[in-house]
């Protein structure tokens, strides 16, 4: 399901810190409470995982929470995909042969009644005449699970058509073009529960140079 969303009279912009290794030990040091720093955790809502942006001069990707309007950094934000989000399989060949999968679904009305993200994946702060052909290209570079390769995350419309997929044996559904402009969605498929790093890049052609850029995103998947 594509959707265009118009453009925002204010966007909230939060940049939550992550203090590590010695800016952590300083702030010890200093009696600050370091927990002020900790991630973000999303667990339920209208999210847009993948949401890219265009500064003039570099192109960025985003967590974008809708309900709240506000933006993080994604390592900041954990994406939580609660027990409630099983279903039951429903066949498609590259989902494996569990009885079931962890669900985000494509329409809002399905991710409410379950209490679960609705994710999306925006390019609707791109504007029109900026990058050639007026799209970018998404791409899933990696998939891990528990720190190992997995084959276990997929996203695709509808039934069973596959946008993305982690299958390691073949190069197809890694990557795929969206329209500047618009909002878009589909089911995020999780096989197995763990903690996923997903990257992803997004990729496009500004005055006949390639711009892009790669973030990791994590979910949490429980049981």
């Amino acid at each position: 399901m594509n959707m265009t969303h118009g453009g925002f009279l204010l966007r909230t912009r939060r940049r939550l810190l992550t203090v590590t290794g010695i800016a952590a030990a300083a702030l010890a040091t200093a009696g600050l409470n370091t927990s002020a720093f900790a991630a973000t955790t999303l667990s339920s809502g209208h999210v847009d995982v993948l949401d890219a942006e265009w500064d003039g001069t570099d192109l960025h990707l985003h967590v974008h929470d809708e309900e709240t309007n506000t933006e993080y950094e994604p390592a900041d934000v954990t994406l939580s995909v609660p027990a409630a989000g099983k279903v039951t399989n429903p066949g498609c060949g590259f989902l494996g042969s569990g009885s079931q999968v962890w669900l985000l679904p494509d329409t809002e009305v399905e991710a409410d009644a379950a209490g679960v993200l609705f994710p999306g994946i925006s390019t609707e702060h791109l504007t029109t005449g900026v990058f050639a052909n007026n799209n970018v290209t998404y791409t899933l570079v990696s998939a891990t699970r528990n720190s190992a390769a997995t084959e276990d995350f997929s996203i695709y419309a509808g039934s069973c058509a596959r946008w993305f997929d982690s299958d390691t044996s073949t190069t197809s559904f890694k990557s795929r073009t969206f329209g500047v402009g618009t909002h878009n969605h589909a089911n995020w498929a999780f096989e197995e529960a763990g903690t996923y790093q997903l990257t992803f890049r997004v990729q496009g052609t500004v005055g006949g140079v390639t711009e892009s850029a790669t973030e990791t995103f994590t979910f949490n998947v429980t049981s």
